[in-house]
């Protein structure tokens, strides 16, 4: 599929949202989080999703939008992302957020990766190559933490619940996060 530059630009500016807000819900929950593993894993995982942030906000300058452009996930979606950040349990957000939040961020890069040409949007490429190479480790890290500290148990229903909130969002590709109106973008001649 070829893709315009402006949904390229949106596409990664979604991703640049999600990145935002996965660190800023690890931010807040690493002072509540009574269990220092998880703690550290949470601050070690804050810089990772800082620096993809900042990854993507160049490319979408770079893309001609704004520096740092930001685009808000579909309705139902960006819905999901909130009900992940108002976990209450250390459980329920380590087991949600590194069980269901980073590997559907995996699948939904791999779909632009799957759809965009390589030789055309390769900066796009090299990025998101980058990001699900540290996504891959995150989760590695997350299955060692998760076996030393094996009470950290989250509630079943959350974690059940969490995964079958993004089975509506099945089927969906990079494409259906655009928002349903049109955005402000700043489009530089």
């Amino acid at each position: 599929m070829s893709l315009t530059i402006r949904q390229k630009a949106d596409a990664v500016g979604t991703f640049r949202h999600l990145a935002v807000a996965y660190m800023e819900t690890l931010s807040r929950w690493v002072a509540t989080t009574p269990e220092m593993e998880v703690k550290i894993l949470f601050g070690r995982h804050i810089w990772e999703l800082a620096q993809h942030a900042d990854q993507l906000g160049q490319r979408t300058h770079e893309l001609r939008a704004a520096p740092h452009y930001d685009v808000t996930p579909v309705e139902g979606y960006d819905a999901w992302v909130q009900k992940l950040a108002e976990a209450a349990g250390s459980g329920d957000r380590f087991h949600g957020f590194y069980g269901a939040a980073l590997p559907d961020l995996d699948v939904r890069l791999g779909v632009y990766l799957d759809d965009t040409d390589t030789m055309l949007d390769e900066p796009t490429v090299r990025i998101l190559e980058r990001i699900r190479t540290d996504i891959a480790r995150m989760v590695r890290e997350y299955d060692e933490t998760a076996a030393e500290v094996p009470a950290v148990t989250a509630t079943d229903e959350f974690v059940s619940g969490m995964k079958a909130g993004l089975g509506a969002f099945e089927g969906f590709d990079f494409i259906a996060f655009r928002p349903t109106r049109e955005t402000n973008m700043e489009i530089f001649s």
